[in-house]
């Protein structure tokens, strides 16, 4: 009896390392395939807000704070852009358009949702949304800044950073300790924002994305 108790207990311990061990290895690979999904959606989003910034900036010469003022610029307002009014080797229509003392271009306006992230399209709905990061149900938004700094040359420039942390899109429940190795891996190894982010309010750098 002793010895079928023992075996028994001994069978229970090899069920509770082989668990164990299984937990070990898959729980770092299905980390790594969330984190590759819901990192795409929140990059894919904040390249639409690096569009609607990059803009705004071309129509007003700076960048926004506000998701309020962005959104509003996309839905509502216009950009004036320029096309040739006759073909360049169209000599004849030259002519005349020099005649009639014109230059061979005309400006026109076109509303910024309609041309700006072209081939994609974007509903008012999308518009509304770029603000809240992808799989958080409205409840977390893109942190968001823009000023004017002044380079050490003395030429001032407007600059925008836009960022959202892995803790406030990565599941914190579930990976807690693997979120914590790689926040960690990547403030303390590599010297990296530990989330994905463009721009930068201290420098101006294009708006470059850190997964770029």
């Amino acid at each position: 009896m002793v010895k079928k108790i023992a075996q028994i207990i001994l069978a229970l311990v090899v069920v509770a390392l082989i668990y164990v061990i299984y937990k070990q290895i898959s729980t770092p690979i299905r980390f790594e395939e969330e984190m590759k999904a819901k990192k795409a959606q929140v990059i894919d989003r904040i390249k639409d807000i690096r569009t609607a910034q990059r803009a705004f900036k071309s129509k007003y010469q700076r960048f926004t704070g506000s998701f309020d003022s962005l959104t509003a610029f996309v839905l509502n307002d216009t950009l004036e852009l320029e096309r040739k009014i006759v073909d360049e080797d169209d000599s004849v229509a030259l002519a005349q358009l020099k005649k009639m003392g014109r230059k061979n271009v005309e400006q026109f306006k076109v509303a910024v949702i309609d041309t700006i992230f072209s081939p994609k399209r974007l509903s008012r709905q999308d518009v509304e949304n770029l603000r809240y990061v992808p799989g958080t149900d409205k409840q977390a938004q893109y942190i968001m800044e823009a000023g004017i700094i002044t380079t050490e040359s003395k030429v001032v420039i407007p600059v925008v950073e836009v960022r959202v942390p892995y803790k406030m899109f990565l599941d914190t429940v579930r990976f807690r300790q693997d979120i914590v190795n790689l926040i960690d891996d990547e403030q303390n190894n590599f010297n990296r924002y530990p989330g994905v982010k463009f721009g930068s309010m201290e420098a101006g750098n294009n708006e470059a994305g850190n997964w770029e």
